[in-house]
C-alpha cells in the first residue's frame, strides 16, 4: 500500500515539473500561445506586399509578417495595430493602448518615420540626397535616443510581466547593383543611404538593450535575413521604385515578410 507521504511527495513533483514546463516554453506563452500584439510603421504593416484586405486605411495586409506569424503559430491571437507612417509619437498616441496586461508578445518596427528616412531615398531618385543623409546620421541620437526609450518602457510596462517584447531593425534597401528600381539614385548615394540603415539599426538596438526588450536586426548573419537580397539583387526581398505604385518602393515585399522578418520573430519565440 502506497504511504500518504509517497503521496504527497509524488504530488509535489508533479506540480514542480509541470512549472518548469511552464517556464521552458518561454516567457509569456500560455497552453494555447500567445496573446500578440503588433506595433510600428510601414515595414510591419505589410507597405510592399500590394495588398491591404485587413486595413486600406493603415494598409495592413495578411502577407505581413504579424499576420504570418498567427498562421504558423495556432491558437496565437493577434491584435495588429501598426500603421503605415507611424512614427514614436503616433505609436504612443494611437496604438499603444493596444498593448494590455494579457499581453504576452510584442513586436514592432519603429523610428524610420522619425527620421523621414523614406522622404530621402525619395530625394535621392530627384536630386542630391548625400548631404542630407548624412545630417540625417549624424543626428539620429539626438532624434530618436528618447522616444525610443519611453516606446520600449512604456510597452514593457503595459504588457504581461515576463511578455516577449522584440524590436526589430531595418535591412539595407540596396546592393552595390543599380538598376531601373534604383532610378535615379548614384552609387555614392545607395551606400550612405545603406549607412543610414545600419547607423539607425546601432541606435534602436542601444536603446532596445537599455530598456531591456530584445532586438534583432534585419541583417542577421546567424539567419542570413536580407542578406543578398536588397533591391537590383538576383532575388530581392524589397522592392524598388515603383512608378506605378510609388508608396510600394523601398519596402520589404511578399518573400520580405515571409522569409525575412517573419524569421526574425521565430528565431526568438521558436
Amino acid at each position: 500500500m502506497v504511504s500518504l507521504t509517497r503521496l504527497v511527495r509524488f504530488g509535489l513533483t508533479l506540480v514542480v515539473l509541470a512549472s518548469c514546463a511552464a517556464v521552458c516554453a518561454g516567457a509569456g506563452r500560455t497552453a494555447t500561445g500567445y496573446s500578440y500584439v503588433a506595433l510600428g510603421d510601414s515595414y510591419s504593416s505589410g507597405v510592399g506586399t500590394a495588398s491591404y484586405t485587413l486595413d486600406s486605411g493603415c494598409k495592413r495586409s495578411v502577407y505581413a509578417y504579424p499576420y504570418l506569424y498567427t498562421q504558423k503559430h495556432p491558437g496565437t491571437s493577434l491584435t495588429f495595430a501598426a500603421c503605415s507612417g507611424a512614427k514614436t509619437s503616433n505609436l504612443l498616441a494611437t496604438q499603444m493602448q493596444a498593448v494590455t496586461s494579457a499581453t504576452t508578445l510584442v513586436t514592432m518596427t519603429i523610428g524610420g518615420n522619425d527620421i523621414g528616412f523614406a522622404n530621402l531615398i525619395y530625394q535621392c531618385t530627384l536630386s542630391n540626397c548625400s548631404a542630407a543623409l548624412d545630417s540625417t546620421r549624424a543626428n539620429l541620437e539626438t532624434k530618436l535616443g528618447a522616444p525610443l526609450d519611453t516606446v520600449n518602457t512604456t510597452v514593457k510596462a503595459r504588457a504581461a510581466p515576463g511578455a516577449t517584447i522584440i524590436v526589430l531593425g531595418y535591412p539595407r534597401v540596396f546592393s552595390s547593383a543599380g538598376c531601373f528600381g534604383t532610378l535615379g539614385i548614384s552609387s555614392t548615394e545607395r551606400t550612405k543611404a545603406n549607412a543610414l540603415s545600419d547607423a539607425l539599426d546601432r541606435v534602436i538596438a542601444t536603446h532596445a538593450a537599455a530598456d531591456g526588450v530584445t532586438y534583432k536586426t534585419a541583417i542577421d548573419t546567424a539567419i542570413g535575413t536580407f542578406n543578398g537580397h536588397a533591391v537590383c539583387s538576383s532575388s530581392p526581398w524589397l522592392n524598388g521604385l515603383n512608378l506605378l505604385s510609388t508608396g510600394e518602393s523601398y519596402h520589404p515585399n511578399r518573400t520580405g515578410h515571409s522569409s525575412g522578418y517573419l524569421s526574425l520573430v521565430t528565431a526568438v519565440t521558436g
